[in-house]
């Protein structure tokens, strides 16, 4: 390279760190789809953000979900265990409530 080219290409990028290069014609007629770039860009980033928290809360939502169904299989467990009929009666006795299974079936009083 010789002295002017070396000597242009300094004065180049003296000119774009000083922002002679942003005010050339040509540039100027792009502004407005340079900042059509710029809200893509910005609405780009929130929607990754926007992801980011939605993915936060299904999880969240994943994990409360878990809980509820341990929960419900727990009491589950002790309502089926609490309405058997041994239960009933044993809980009865220790009540002091008087009350048997009858020894003759039921039956049914027609019209």
């Amino acid at each position: 390279m010789n002295r002017e080219e070396k000597k242009k290409k300094r004065n180049s990028f003296m000119q774009f760190i000083r922002g002679e290069a942003l005010a050339k014609e040509g540039v100027m007629k792009q502004n407005s789809f340079f900042g059509f770039i710029a809200l893509l860009i910005v609405i780009y980033i929130s929607n990754g953000y926007s992801c980011m928290d939605k993915l936060s809360e299904i999880d969240e939502l994943k994990s409360r979900l878990k809980d509820i169904k341990y929960e419900n299989l727990v009491i589950l467990t002790e309502l089926t265990s609490n309405s058997r009929l041994s239960q009933v009666e044993e809980l009865l006795e220790k009540k002091g409530i008087d009350l048997r299974v009858p020894n003759t079936p039921a039956f049914e009083i027609y019209k």
